[in-house]
Parts: structure tokens; sequence; C-alpha cells
């Protein structure tokens, strides 16, 4: 995915609403590279249409994230163009499977590719957090759109109080980061945690 055929640059670029949260919530948007590793990505799971593909991501997604087939398309040709998927005549559509040197692209990118579709997930998920919440419907001790209630108000705990100590200085917010690393690492399941250097500066 490091190089895109010249007349694909277009592709994938995102020219709608955005996420509120985390890289595309800031406004960040999916680029050519980007999209045709989140197809290649989908390909590897499945053999699929164009049409398939663009369906899955706008599910994944909650309906976030749906490129229009006139960005969708044109990727693909250019996975199509440098070997990395195969295609067959399936009536009047196209059938995308991995191929080779695919699957060798994705084995470089699988982070990159794991993490891109987890956003789009958990955008997803926020985005039926909100409908939810402007319904004014309550969330129940079975949670909603995949988390548990524990799980919703814990993140909801967290995000309020990183707000009350925007304003925290160099010290406070070290200890606040030497924290966050310490449930990072257990999270991950990690036993030795990266320890949070003070920023040099704030020793002056």
């Amino acid at each position: 995915m490091h190089r895109r055929h010249h007349d694909h640059r277009g592709a994938g670029r995102r020219h709608g609403h955005h996420g509120d949260d985390g890289e595309l919530g800031r406004g960040r948007k999916f680029s050519a590279d980007d999209l045709q590793l989140l197809l290649l990505a989908l390909i590897a799971e499945q053999a699929s249409h164009g049409y398939e593909l663009i369906k899955e991501l706008a599910a994944r997604s909650n309906g976030y994230y749906s490129p229009s087939p006139g960005m969708v398309y044109p990727a693909l040709t250019y996975l199509e163009e440098v070997g990395q998927v195969t295609v067959e005549p399936a009536g009047n559509r196209k059938r995308y499977s991995i191929a080779e040197a695919g699957r060798r692209e994705l084995d470089l990118q699988r982070e990159r590719a794991e993490l891109m579709l987890a956003k789009l997930a958990h955008i997803g998920r926020k985005m039926e957090l909100a409908r939810r919440a402007y319904a004014g419907e309550e969330i129940g001790d079975e949670g909603a759109a995949g988390w548990t209630r524990e799980m919703i108000e814990a993140r909801r705990a967290l995000k309020r109080t990183l707000l009350l100590r925007d304003n925290a200085d160099a010290a406070e917010q070290n200890r606040i980061a030497a924290i966050l690393q310490r449930a990072t690492a257990e999270i991950l399941g990690e036993t030795q945690p990266v320890s949070c250097q003070p920023d040099p500066r704030s020793q002056n």
C-alpha cells in the first residue's frame, strides 16, 4: 500500500461527516491507501463483489463510513493492477478474491488494518449510543451497542475525569499518564508497563 497508481489518488478520500472520537474524530479522512487496505482485509476474509464490500464497510461502522462506488471501484482496480486481488466474472459483476501478493501485503500491514476496522466498529457503537441518548432511551443492565453497562459507565467516568484535569500542570499530567500506562498494560495483559518519563521541561 506504499504507492498508489496515479489514476487512483482520489480513491478512498472521505468527503462526509466524521466521528467524534480518536483520529477520525479530529477530521482525518481515509486516504486512498487506507481504503485499499480496508478492502484488501475484507476480501481476505471473503471473496466479494464491490457492492458487497461497500455494504460491509457501512455495516461495520453502523453507517458511519459508506464509500461511494466512485471511490471503491478505482481502489479495487488498483488492487487488481498490482496483483493483490484476482477477479472473476459473476454475471454482470466482478468477484474479487485475495491473491498471494495481497496476503503478503496484508501480513505487512496487519496491525494497521485491524486498527482501522476496530476504529470503524468503535465509532459505529458510539453512534448507536448517541442515537439512543437522543431518543431518550436509558441504558439497561444489558448494556448497549455491544458494550456492557459497566464498560459504558467506566468509559464515561474516565472521559469526565480527564476533562476535569484538562488544565493540570506538567507534574499532574505525568502522574495521570503513568496511571493510564499501567491500566493500558494491564488491559493488554502486560506485566511490565513502560514507565512514563517526566518531561525534562517540567523540571525547569
